[in-house]
């Protein structure tokens, strides 16, 4: 400090530099900083300690195959790889897309892919991995609410690292 008041005297006198307002505007900063690391910290201590859902714990992925075959081939094995706990196969779709500067047009079957938000990546890395599109589409959406008790099913289908 003295070295402050001794190069910026004006400075120095006005300010809130002293080491008792320097340490308030460090602790500020630091939970500043800090505040979304705790929010979800707390976040998920409420949601132990109240059993109630933590919005986005658990997500829905959409994946369009080429056909019936590939969905199937697909969904069974992202279930057999506790990637998810529930693959719903919806029939065919059409679809319209911009593809290498032209409109497209095709069939396509969905995939709804019921998963831990935490498994999305593992996921997308399997579905780029097996997937005959050149780039596959995989899509995801937190889950924001829903029936508790299929929700902890998702939860316990759903396989940790």
């Amino acid at each position: 400090m003295d070295w402050l008041a001794q190069r910026w005297p004006p400075l120095a006198a006005q300010s809130c530099l002293r080491p008792g307002c320097l340490a308030w505007l460090l602790v500020a900063i630091a939970f500043l900083l800090s505040y979304p690391m705790l929010r979800t910290i707390s976040l998920q201590l409420h949601s132990a300690v109240t059993g109630s859902y933590l919005s986005g714990t658990h997500s829905i992925a959409f994946v369009n195959c080429p056909n019936e075959q590939i969905a199937r081939d697909i969904a069974r094995t992202i279930l057999e790889k506790k990637l998810a706990a529930c693959v719903n196969i919806l029939p065919r779709a059409s679809s319209l897309y911009f593809w290498k500067g032209e409109i497209e047009e095709t069939s396509e079957i969905l995939l709804l892919v019921k998963t831990k938000t935490s498994k999305i990546h593992e996921l997308s890395n399997y579905i780029r991995s097996v997937h005959p599109f050149e780039i596959p589409e995989l899509i995801s959406l937190p889950i924001d609410q829903g029936n508790p008790l299929y929700l902890k099913w998702i939860e316990e289908g759903v396989a940790e690292n």
